[in-house]
C-alpha cells in the first residue's frame, strides 16, 4: 500500500521552490516600478493643480481691481461678498497660494508652480 502512495507521487506535476521564488521576484520588481510610476503622476497632478489656482487667484485680483479701481489687500479680501471673485481660498497641504500686496503678484510654492 505504501508503495502506490510513492508511486502516485511520482507521477504529480508541479512548481518547484525556485520556480515559485522566481515568480514572486519578479512581482516584488514589477509592483516597486508601478510604485514609482503613481508617484510621478502625483507630482505631475499637484504642480497642474497649483498653476490653475495661481491662475485663478490672478484673474480674481484683475476682476477686484477692475471692478473697484483699488488692489485687494490679501487673498481673504477675494472670498468675501459683495466682493466675492473666489468661493475660498486655494490651500491644500501640497502647497500654498500666496499674493503679495504691494507688488500685486499671486505665487505658488510647489516647485515649478511659477513658470
Amino acid at each position: 500500500m505504501l508503495d502506490r502512495i510513492r508511486e502516485a507521487r511520482k507521477n504529480q506535476a508541479g512548481f518547484t521552490l525556485i520556480e515559485l521564488l522566481i515568480v514572486i521576484v519578479i512581482l516584488g520588481v514589477l509592483s516597486g516600478i508601478v510604485v514609482f510610476a503613481v508617484s510621478g503622476i502625483q507630482n505631475r497632478g499637484h504642480l497642474a493643480a497649483c498653476k490653475s489656482d495661481r491662475a485663478s487667484v490672478e484673474v480674481a485680483v484683475e476682476a477686484f481691481y477692475a471692478k473697484n479701481g483699488t488692489w485687494p489687500g490679501s487673498i481673504a479680501a477675494l472670498t468675501t461678498a459683495p466682493n466675492q471673485f473666489l468661493r475660498s481660498e486655494p490651500s491644500t497641504t501640497y502647497y500654498t497660494i500666496s499674493y503679495d500686496s504691494t507688488t500685486h503678484a499671486v505665487t505658488g510654492d510647489y516647485a515649478g508652480c511659477n513658470a
